[in-house]
């Protein structure tokens, strides 16, 4: 089984490179596809109050067997719930619901900058983890601006952040941003849901490594030093997706995908969207 190397944070914590990602993945499907997930290796498992599925996800983990420390678990808060006090009561029903004493990644889902309530959101995530109840803070969608915002005032700097990224939306200077600032990057639907799969320069890598187009694309993200959280509820894409740390891209096959960015979002543009 291929070892996931850990990223360090900015906080002294350490995130698994690779993780299980379960956005839009139905409740009634989320346990076997989880338990599959952690039998395969995966030890990082993200999820969210928004996709409904934090029970099934605390029923996997605890169905594998693994202690609790052995798996990395990421939440997420939604818009609806910012704002110190929903914040707080609304990270109490998500711990509930994974039945934890403590959440390993906690993130603010989207900025919602026109609510104006996610400097007072991150000021409440800097409580929970001075608590205990989490371990690192982090934020997901946040610009430059709304990241710069944060830091400055509350002088703590997330630990990570979440983002739309792949070939077509690389976020060149959101990442140099988290680079001088010691910011994970994680890439959310690191395939643009599908549509990378369908580009001929991956085919054509893909047939050089005896690979398939989709661990060319993840393999793209890991050499670039970012964390990636794909989805599938297909066992053998699953296990496909997991091995991604026995081969290596050539500097040409680099540069070649960092020439495909169009700055082209599938999802939503963070510095408008505020949906409830």
């Amino acid at each position: 089984m291929p070892i996931v190397p850990n990223l360090p944070m900015n906080d002294g914590h350490e995130i698994p490179q690779l993780g299980f990602g379960v956005f839009q993945v139905p409740r009634e499907e989320t346990v076997g596809a989880v338990l599959h997930a952690l039998k395969t290796g995966y030890r990082s498992i993200d999820t969210a109050a928004m996709y409904g599925n934090e029970s099934e996800v605390a029923e996997a983990i605890a169905r594998s067997e693994l202690d609790r420390p052995e798996v990395f678990v990421t939440t997420k808060l939604w818009n609806s719930d910012q704002g110190r006090d929903r914040a707080l009561r609304s990270f109490e029903g998500s711990l509930s619901r994974l039945g934890f004493d403590y959440v390993d990644l906690y993130l603010i889902h989207w900025p919602a900058p026109s609510l104006g309530l996610y400097v007072e959101t991150w000021e409440a995530f800097t409580e929970l983890q001075r608590d205990g109840r989490v371990r690192s803070i982090g934020v997901s969608n946040f610009t430059i601006e709304h990241l710069e915002r944060i830091i400055d005032d509350s002088g703590v700097v997330p630990a990570a952040n979440q983002i739309e990224l792949h070939p077509q939306l690389q976020q060149v200077e959101l990442r140099r941003f988290h680079s001088e600032h010691g910011i994970v990057t994680e890439a959310w639907s690191p395939l643009a849901r599908g549509q990378m799969l369908r580009e001929r320069v991956f085919e054509e890598i893909a047939r050089r490594r005896e690979r398939t187009p989709a661990q060319v694309i993840l393999r793209w993200n890991v050499q670039l030093g970012n964390v990636v959280i794909p989805r599938s509820v297909n066992p053998s894409r699953i296990e496909e997706n997991f091995n991604l740390f026995d081969f290596s891209l050539s500097d040409e096959e680099m540069e070649t995908i960092n020439g495909l960015d169009q700055s082209a979002r599938i999802g939503p543009d963070p510095r408008t969207f505020a949906m409830g």
